[in-house]
């Protein structure tokens, strides 16, 4: 009996080996509830930017059209992105450390590429809709690339960045069917789901 134990045990940490060599574990969960903090205070400074004090039922036809409140929209936005890069790789690193691995090798690599051609794809596109004054596509545009990155990427690291994926593309095709409140739809987007799916992330995986 004692044995099979031993061997169940020995099953386990090889297993465990073999996941960390084909996945990357060291992706926070506490960092996903983070960013998502960050977004919903960056949304709460756009709405003050552009519809306050309307009521946000009350502002879906109103668009961002001026080219200074662009440019301060398009601060927030880089703020929000620098923030939560910035957080992810600090907890990232310090999860890393104590797993005893390195945030830097073969699953994060690919994990890496699965994200970046997705998400530079769809920064491309956002920046040449911004230029031509797509305004109103932004949002929408910027939900269903971020959902296919992590769609791509959830093959290199945890289950639940796949389903936030197909959440995030969801939430992406009824903005873009929904004109005019991008803005809610972002904030759930970057904002809520990333709280939620973080909090899921880091009570299976870090507690």
């Amino acid at each position: 009996m004692k044995e099979l134990q031993d061997y169940e045990k020995d099953l386990i940490s090889i297993r465990a080996i073999m996941e960390r060599s084909v996945k990357f574990l060291s992706l926070s969960g506490l960092s996903g509830v983070l960013s998502g903090v960050y977004a919903l205070i960056g949304s709460a400074i756009v709405y003050s930017i552009l519809y306050y004090p309307y009521f946000p039922i009350d502002f879906h036809f109103h668009y961002a059209d001026e080219r200074t409140v662009v440019d301060q929209l398009l601060i927030v936005a880089a703020s929000v992105l620098i923030l939560s890069l910035s957080t992810g790789y600090f907890l990232s690193m310090r999860k890393a450390k104590k797993l005893n691995t390195t945030i830097w090798n073969t699953a994060s690599k690919q994990l890496f590429i699965d994200l970046m051609i997705p998400l530079a794809s769809g920064g491309l596109l956002i920046v040449i809709l911004l230029v031509q004054g797509y305004y109103g596509i932004v949002a929408p545009a910027s939900l269903v690339f971020y959902g296919l990155a992590l769609q791509q990427g959830s093959r290199s690291t945890y289950t639940e960045v796949k389903y936030l994926g197909l959440t995030e593309i969801a939430l992406g095709l009824t903005c873009a069917a929904l004109p005019g409140y991008g803005l809610i739809f972002w904030a759930i987007g970057f904002g809520v789901m990333h709280i939620v799916y973080g909090s899921v992330m880091y009570f299976r995986h870090e507690r």
